[in-house]
């Protein structure tokens, strides 16, 4: 075992101790981002290229900093984003959504499609469909001053930039001045803030003490957005279109309730993620 190894088993207990839900992950990860290598390659790193700005790493990630924060990377599907402070670093279980939508869009069968992600944060989602759906078209709304570098750094440096196009606004009222663009999407997708402010103590510190509260907290019962964003969803989606929202796990008997059939939903029907955990609900705008 050469020395990094032998230090990365050290900070992975002391990572451990501290409560990190993947402490040797995390351990391996700050070890190759301050080498500059693969995880897969830290056996190669040699005793003498030892960094010992990796301790102050590890320090931090100690103290519930986020790991992304600290690398100022986040890994989604296929992509690597920029993320740090002010911006919501994207979670592995929204990938189960954006698997969900990508299926979905390619099932319509339709050639370009009409896509617009709402609390688009970082652009994960947006840049994934737009990467995935290789002839869509995808909008991005984005309301948060500190997330909203990120959003554009991201887009810029993704070769799918011409097909995503933000919009600096609140995804709660997107479209609202032109409503020339009502009726025409084929689907809507959000990752909106969903946990309740009564659960604030509960929070995990990674999140609670540095994603921005304004993506995290949404009413008493947590689902003040949802409902706005399903009053937009019925008016940009074309009749078949179709909608797919996250939500706390705890909400998987809740969502599906707000697109009801009186309002123009059909199919309506809650999803788990890779965990088996309520995750996100979808439903299609009925036909006329």
């Amino acid at each position: 075992m050469n020395l990094l190894l032998a230090e990365v088993a050290q900070a992975t207990q002391r990572l451990a101790a501290a409560g990190v839900p993947s402490p040797r992950f995390d351990a391996e990860e700050l070890a190759a981002y301050i080498h500059d290598v693969k995880r897969s390659q830290l056996h190669t790193v040699a005793d003498a290229d030892f960094d010992a700005r990796y301790w102050e790493a590890i320090a931090r990630r100690e103290a519930r900093e986020p790991l992304q924060h600290i690398t100022g990377r986040a890994f989604f599907r296929y992509l690597e984003l920029e993320v740090g402070p002010g911006v919501f670093v994207p979670r592995p279980e929204t990938e189960s959504v954006v698997e969900w939508a990508i299926n979905a869009v390619r099932d319509m069968d339709v050639a370009e499609p009409l896509v617009v992600d709402l609390c688009t944060g970082s652009g994960a989602i947006a840049l994934a469909l737009a990467q995935e759906l290789p002839r869509s078209t995808v909008h991005a709304f984005e309301l948060d001053e500190g997330a909203l570098p990120y959003t554009r750094r991201n887009i810029a440096a993704s070769p799918d930039r011409a097909r995503v196009t933000l919009h600096e606004g609140d995804a709660t009222r997107a479209f609202e001045g032109d409503r020339s663009w009502d009726g025409r999407f084929d689907l809507v997708i959000s990752n909106p803030p969903y946990i309740p402010l009564t659960e604030w103590e509960y929070v995990a510190p990674e999140a609670r003490d540095h994603d921005p509260q304004i993506a995290l907290f949404s009413g008493e019962d947590g689902l003040d957005t949802i409902r706005r964003i399903e009053r937009v969803a019925a008016r940009l989606l074309r009749p078949g279109g179709a909608v797919v929202i996250e939500h706390a796990d705890t909400q998987g008997g809740q969502v599906p309730w707000i697109f009801r059939e009186e309002s123009g939903w059909t199919d309506a029907a809650d999803h788990r993620d890779l965990n088996n955990r309520p995750r996100f609900t979808t439903a299609r705008k009925a036909s006329l």
